[in-house]
Parts: structure tokens; sequence; C-alpha cells
């Protein structure tokens, strides 16, 4: 990899801006001033110092966070605050994105990441990862609830949803649930119910494939993947051969 690349790409500049910190004698690699900017390092095995401190290289990064209400899930919008814009400056420089989205007024679990092979394996219809969400519904949920969600409903645009697994947690008046759904469509846990008669009035994921949302995660907080969960990820959506 060209010097110029690997310092642009975790956040020192433009190509243009780091061709002239090279220039100025301030990068070394194994103890050597570089100042070509096509000089080809390798970030596994090459020791590179910027400005006297040693610059370690990576090229995707990992993040889970707690979505909270009101915030959109996109990398800029010019009305509302998106979930970029929840992160620090060091996270930002990596130009993550949300893989899928969450409601504005849906909570909970959201993955960012710069990682655009495994964001299009765990998007994909093919995969049919599993997205669990805990809802409070305005009338009580009932067994034919459960059954109807396990047959699949249909929606008010006439599509008919891949069966969801409904798991009533507290029944009443106002009843809390969990779904489990293989698709993403738009507003889709709240249409499903709307097609059943009954309203979502808070929606939260929990859970996305074998990543659940950590407890301990704030609204609006969020936190890198370890790589015993990254790892987790790419085994649950193998690359197609």
């Amino acid at each position: 990899m060209r010097i110029d690349k690997l310092l642009s790409n975790i956040g020192y500049g433009s190509r243009k801006e780091v061709k002239k910190i090279l220039k100025n004698g301030n990068v070394t690699v194994n103890g050597d001033i570089v100042k070509d900017a096509k000089f080809h390092v390798n970030p596994n095995v090459d020791t590179v110092f910027l400005f006297g401190e040693q610059v370690y290289y990576r090229e995707f990064i990992y993040l889970m966070m707690n979505k909270p209400a009101g915030v959109i899930s996109a990398t800029e919008d010019e009305r509302d605050k998106t979930v970029i814009d929840l992160l620090n400056d060091e996270e930002v420089i990596f130009n993550p994105f949300p893989v899928g989205r969450l409601d504005k007024d849906t909570e909970g679990l959201l993955i960012l990441t710069n990682d655009g092979k495994l964001a299009h394996q765990l998007l994909s219809p093919k995969k049919n990862v599993p997205k669990t969400y805990f809802a409070v519904i305005n009338s009580p949920v009932t067994e034919e609830d459960v059954e109807a969600f396990a047959n699949g409903v249909t929606l008010d645009d006439g599509y008919e949803t891949k069966p969801g697994k409904l798991k009533i947690i507290k029944a009443g008046s106002y009843s809390d649930i969990e779904l489990t759904i293989t698709e993403g469509k738009f507003h889709q846990v709240k249409r499903m119910f709307e097609a059943i008669g009954k309203k979502v009035v808070y929606l939260k994921r929990i859970s996305m494939g074998p990543i659940e949302l950590d407890n301990t995660l704030e609204n609006g907080k969020y936190r890198e993947l370890t790589e015993v969960e990254v790892q987790q990820l790419k085994n649950f959506v193998p690359e197609e051969e």
C-alpha cells in the first residue's frame, strides 16, 4: 500500500495534504524518513511514525450503537441529526455508515461500519438475517396473533410477509412483545401490527443476527464491536461461493 493512501485512509488528511506532510520529513518507516508519496509499505509488517508517534493502520471499523429516538439512520441530513453526528472524530474519519435503517422514532441496536462487503451480506434478502424487536402494542396481543404472524400477514400494499416469530411477554390493555423477522420492509413491524388492527406505540431493536444490544449502552451511546463479535457476524453471513 502506498504511504499516502495509508495515512489518508486513517484520517491524516487528503492525499494532497499527506504529500505535504511527507515532503516536510515528518514520516518515518522502519526508522527511515520517507518523503515519496508512492513509497509502498506493508501495514502488517512495517513500523510507521508520524510526527514522532506510531501510526496503527486498520481498514475497517465496526460499531454498535443504541440509537435514540429522534435521530435518523443516515450519514447526512440537512434537517435532522443523524447517527453519524453522534460519533467522535476518531470514528468519523473511517466514513462508517449504518447497516440498514431504524425509523426516526425507533430505538435500539444499529451496526455501523465501513465494511461494504459485510454490510451487503447482512442486508441481503438471500441471507434471511433475523432481527428481533421489543415493542409495546396499544391493545391485547393474543395467541391468534402469534399464529397469524407465524403464517405471514398481508401488508397495506398487498405484500405478504415472510413468517415472523411473535412472543408475548406481557398481555394486557397494553402488551409487551418480541418479534423476530428476517425482512426489512419500510416500517415493517408497525405495518404488520396494523394489518391485524393494532398499533405499535414503542419500538426497539434488540438483536441482529448473532449480535445482541449491549444493555450497558445508554441511548445515543456506542462502542466498538469486539473481535469475537465481528467474527460472529462474518461467520453468520459467509460469502457466497
